[in-house]
C-alpha cells in the first residue's frame, strides 16, 4: 500500500505566508510533522509520498527523507489533479490519501486497518457536525456513499479529508479523476466513480476521534485546543 499526502495548494483561506501543512501547532509540531509521526506508527515511512506545488521547496527542505510528486500546475488545478498524478505514479497498489491540513490522532488510523486489509475503498466521515464549506455525504440504500460534494442536500455528515482506494476500484477512480475539471476537488472523482461505474465506497465514521481539517483560523484554534 502507498500513502499520499496532498499538499500542493496555496491555502489562501488560512492566510499564512507558507504552505498550510507547515503551520505550527500547540504541541510544537507542524501539521505535516504530526501527520508523518502518526502515520509512522502504523505504516512504513517509505510508503509515503507528498504532492507539492506552492512553495514546494519549504516542504521538501522540512522533510528531506520523504518522496515527492510535483504538481507543476498547482495554481490552475485543484486536488482532483494532484491526486490523479499521485495515483498514476503508484501503479496498481492501493492508496491511502489525506489532505495536508488534517490534524488527527493516531488512534484514528487503527479504525482504518480492517478496511485497508480487505481492500475496501472508503471515505472517512464525521457525523457530529456539518460545516457549510465542507464536503458532505449521503448514503444510498446499500449503506454505501451515494453523494459526496459541498452541495449535498440533507447530508449525514462531512468528509474529513482521509480516504482509501482499493486495488479493484483504483483504475476506475484514475479514469474519473482524468474526466474531472481542473477546478474539481478529488471528491468529484469519487462521486463519478460511484455514479458512472457502480463502484462502492464505504463511509467510515471517525466522529469519536480527533480529526480536524484546518481551513480557517477557527479550525486551527479548535485543533490546538484539542491537542493541548
Amino acid at each position: 500500500m502507498k500513502i499520499v499526502i496532498l499538499a500542493a495548494g496555496v491555502g489562501s483561506r488560512l492566510g499564512k505566508p507558507y504552505p498550510k501543512p507547515l503551520t505550527p501547532l500547540s504541541d510544537g509540531c507542524t501539521i505535516m510533522e504530526r501527520q508523518l509521526a502518526q502515520l509512522a506508527r502504523y505504516f512504513e515511512p517509505d510508503a509515503v509520498s507528498i504532492v507539492v506545488g506552492y512553495k514546494k521547496d519549504l516542504i521538501m527542505e522540512a522533510f528531506p527523507d520523504v518522496s515527492f510528486i510535483y504538481n507543476q500546475n498547482f495554481g490552475e488545478t485543484n486536488t482532483s489533479k494532484s491526486l490523479l498524478k499521485a495515483l498514476r505514479q503508484t501503479g496498481a497498489e492501493p492508496v491511502l490519501w489525506l489532505n495536508g491540513d488534517v490534524v488527527f490522532d493516531e488512534s484514528l488510523l487503527a479504525t482504518f486497518l480492517p478496511e485497508i486489509a480487505a481492500g475496501r475503498s472508503f471515505v472517512a466521515v464525521n457525523t457530529s457536525q456539518v460545516g457549510d464549506e465542507e464536503v458532505k455525504y449521503r448514503l444510498g440504500n446499500d449503506g454505501q456513499i451515494s453523494a459526496l460534494s459541498k452541495s449535498v442536500e440533507q447530508p449525514l455528515g462531512e468528509a474529513v479529508g482521509i480516504n482509501f482506494v482499493g486495488p479493484g476500484d483504483k483504475p476506475f477512480l484514475v479514469a474519473r479523476l482524468a474526466d474531472c475539471d481542473d477546478s474539481d476537488y478529488f471528491e468529484r472523482g469519487i462521486e463519478l466513480t460511484i455514479d458512472k461505474d457502480g463502484r462502492r465506497f464505504a463511509a467510515v465514521d471517525v466522529s469519536d476521534s480527533l480529526c480536524i481539517e484546518v481551513d480557517f483560523t477557527e479550525d486551527l484554534a479548535r485543533a490546538n485546543d484539542a491537542i493541548s
